[in-house]
């Protein structure tokens, strides 16, 4: 596969955009979730039913249009009022509060009394005729008429109701034009328009929350940032891994160029793991297929670095941001107690790059070209039960459902140099490496 041609015309996004895009949107992934269970989008999302209800905006209009007229306390307010100043109830009330009603209503309860049908004796009387002027004036006949009657039992309960708290406050509600911003409702409403507002709840209610199903699925199973400077302070380990532990792990090959140098080739600086090829002469222990271990003289020294006894994974999804230089071989594997399954998820020899999947002795992968191992790419590999899936950024270059491994497998970077090779310095530089699960 040449991927000149999708880098050129957009095929395959840039690194440091993919990392962008991811970076925002796992923040925006925990913005959402952080939001989804904030109080104020509870209360967003309640108020919403409420204000948006047909019985709200129909009691809205009730409240902001009815005209103070139109309303009962209006109504008992003023013929509360019109009877406190009719003339005739006036003058009732003037004649009851007088002495001259108590007098005489007092007299009538005396035996005296019936002598007011007597005219002699009236007219002998200055209190008789005090008491029958004022039972033939205009004032009593006004009192007789009322008194007791419908119209002053009504004026008596309007005057008791347009006096309590209970009607007054209503009565100025009603009263009032601005009523409306009163109301507990308006403040339901106020606070609804707050909300809507609010920067975190328009971002969730703009949010497309099934861009986030792919990260949802995944969850951090390893990862190294490289923000240590020694080994023996990291989750790596040096040299080749095996099943036996009598087999000696720390070695190179006779039919390599390079002694790999007990980590001795490692570092870390501003983040990144450095893994140099070096030219430099030492001698060191190789594996020779005919001999077994011998002492070999070596031109070049790098290094093998792997996680077999701190960290294996079945399945899930391996990442790594990477590049290389030098004219050398580099890789980033995961590796097995045997020497199969063997998965490249990154391996550049020299002139162009290779993964794939090695196992039951069949070699089943591809090789990519256009493409610059200069400059950082994230190389990821996908492993279901089902198939193999192997992505540099954003694009898929190749799966496979052929001999998917059924074990656990480690992390491994090396650089090295075959004999087919001329050699030179060179380095693996990797800015991070993430291992997820996949539900």
């Amino acid at each position: 596969m040449n991927l000149f041609w999708k880098i050129l015309f957009g095929g395959i996004t840039p690194t440091a955009k993919l990392e962008k895009d991811e970076a925002d949107l796992i923040k925006a992934m925990h913005r959402y979730a952080e939001v989804e269970k904030s109080v104020e989008l509870a209360d967003y999302k309640q108020l919403f039913h409420v204000v948006k209800s047909a019985a709200f905006q129909d009691n809205k209009k009730i409240l902001k249009n009815r005209k103070y007229k139109d309303t009962e306390e209006y109504r008992n307010t003023h013929k509360c009022k019109k009877l406190q100043n009719t003339p005739a109830i006036r003058l009732y009330y003037q004649v009851l509060e007088s002495d001259l009603l108590k007098q005489y209503l007092h007299f009538k309860t005396t035996p005296d009394y019936e002598f007011l049908g007597d005219k002699k004796k009236v007219k002998a009387s200055e209190t008789l005729k005090k008491f029958k002027h004022f039972e033939h004036s205009k004032d009593y006949k006004k009192y007789i008429r009322f008194h007791d009657s419908y119209i002053i039992k009504e004026f008596e309960l309007l005057k008791v109701k347009v006096a309590s708290s209970e009607f007054k406050k209503a009565n100025d509600f009603w009263a009032n034009e601005n009523r409306w911003q009163t109301t507990p409702e308006y403040a339901q409403q106020e606070r609804f328009y707050e909300l809507a507002k609010n920067p975190d709840i328009v971002f969730y209610e703009n949010e497309k929350p099934q861009r986030f199903e792919d990260y949802l699925t995944r969850k951090i199973s390893f990862q190294d940032e490289f923000d240590w400077n020694t080994l023996d302070k990291s989750r790596w380990d040096f040299g080749f891994h095996y099943k036996s532990e009598q087999l000696i792990g720390n070695h190179s090959f006779s039919n390599e160029k390079q002694a790999n140098h007990s980590g001795k080739n490692v570092s870390v600086e501003e983040g990144v793991l450095k893994l140099a090829t070096k030219h430099e002469k030492v001698r060191a222990r190789a594996w020779d297929t005919t001999k077994g271990f011998i002492e070999k003289e070596f031109n070049y020294t790098s290094d093998v670095l792997q996680t077999a006894d701190t960290f294996r994974q079945k399945h899930g999804m391996f990442r790594a941001k990477l590049r290389c230089t030098g004219d050398i071989q580099h890789a980033f594997w995961l590796g097995s107690e045997s020497k199969l399954p063997h998965i490249n998820i990154f391996h550049f020899n020299g002139k162009s790059i290779t993964l794939g999947n090695a196992n039951k002795n069949l070699v089943d992968g591809i090789q990519i070209k256009g493409l610059n191992p200069g400059q950082y790419y994230i190389y990821t590999l996908i492993w279901s039960h089902k198939e193999l899936i192997w992505m540099i950024n954003d694009l898929e270059v190749y799966r496979t459902a052929s001999n998917i491994p059924s074990e656990s497998m480690y992390l491994a970077f090396n650089s090295f140099i075959s004999q087919k090779q001329k050699g030179s310095a060179g380095e693996l530089e990797v800015d991070w490496v993430r291992t997820y699960t996949i539900a």
